[in-house]
């Protein structure tokens, strides 16, 4: 019996295994309960007393010989598993390049157009309190202008919100500016609105304002024309129509010829052939005091446009969902883009 378990003991140190289920037909081989261990335990009974001890000691050390193998073995199977590759740069890829998102695009055209003529990025956050998103801007709680957008609130304080708008950077700008101001505000903002082709719940604004002493609505209306023209083509056609909002005084939207049907009517310009861009004005007086700028001494203008309108009337796209949906197939279309 001793021979046989050197024999045995050979075998086990002379053992490798190519793979894991190799390794469990070895650990089942010997360590089951039909196995080689369990077996020279049973013959144990017939070994000749003086013996039973060295043999005895023999079979407990080819069992933990055996236990160690295996051990050692499974490690080197997870340690192979977790091993990094390094790719072959030098291999051509098969992968699909990236490309910008439209609305990065066109966004990054945009704040391009408007830093030639002076104006400076500025950005904040997108959670706000109400005094930057509403009271600052002439909203009294009573307004019914508050109506106008549907806000998303944070249930557990329902003075902070969702930003419905980036006029609220604007608000911060003027608090811990001097004027001259000129600056335009990018970003995302919410409301809460039923999602189509023309309207979703998430979409993001630029938003510029200009704050300095003898502003006049005929500097806004020249800054919202070259504008119009860098970005949609010298051809491009615009004009203002008078509205409402309760931060300007007077105030305006501004309209472009549509490019997506050529003038003669679709579902975007609602089959007028026009399409509104943006809305502008005069900044309210209440709102250059309520931001500690002497109204009496400085005045300025403001105005606001939504990125995906633009980018659809860009692009010639007719449905806004497209920007959320992440098809891969429309964005590849704006691989060769800027």
């Amino acid at each position: 019996m001793k021979e046989k378990i050197g024999n045995l003991l050979k075998d086990v140190k002379a053992f490798n295994a190519n793979n894991i289920e190799q390794l469990e037909d070895f650990r089942i081989k010997y360590l089951s309960k039909k196995g080689v261990i369990t077996a020279l335990f049973a013959d144990f009974k017939d070994v000749p007393p003086e013996q039973r001890k060295e043999i005895g000691q023999l079979i407990n050390s080819l069992k933990t010989t055996i236990q160690e193998k295996i051990v050692t073995l499974k490690e080197g199977f997870e340690n192979a598993d977790k091993t990094i590759v390094k790719p072959d740069l030098t291999l051509p890829s098969d992968s699909p390049l990236g490309a910008r998102h439209p609305l990065s695009i066109v966004r990054n055209n945009i704040i391009d157009i408007f830093a030639r003529i002076g104006f400076t990025v500025s950005e904040g956050p997108e959670i706000e309190d109400d005094f930057h998103n509403f009271s600052a801007l002439n909203f009294p709680m009573d307004h019914p202008a508050r109506d106008m957008q549907d806000t998303f609130f944070i249930e557990k304080d329902p003075d902070i919100a969702l930003r419905t708008h980036t006029s609220s950077v604007q608000v911060r700008v003027m608090e811990n500016s001097e004027p001259p101001i000129r600056t335009i505000s990018p970003g995302r903002v919410f409301r809460n609105e039923a999602i189509s082709a023309r309207a979703h719940c998430i979409f993001h604004q630029v938003e510029g304002l200009y704050i300095d002493t003898d502003v006049s609505f005929v500097d806004l209306k020249q800054t919202l024309y070259y504008f119009a023209k860098e970005l949609f083509g010298k051809d491009t056609k615009t004009r203002f129509r008078p509205s409402y909002f309760p931060f300007t005084e007077p105030s305006a939207e501004m309209d472009i010829s549509c490019n997506i049907c050529g003038g003669k009517g679709c579902n975007i310009c609602k089959y007028t052939g026009w399409v509104e861009i943006l809305g502008c004005g005069m900044v309210d007086p209440n709102v250059l005091n309520s931001c500690n700028i002497d109204s009496s001494k400085y005045t300025g203008f403001a105005f606001g446009m939504g990125i995906e309108r633009i980018t659809m009337l860009k692009y010639q796209i007719n449905d806004l969902r497209l920007f959320f949906e992440n098809d891969v197939r429309f964005l590849e279309q704006f691989k060769s883009s800027i």
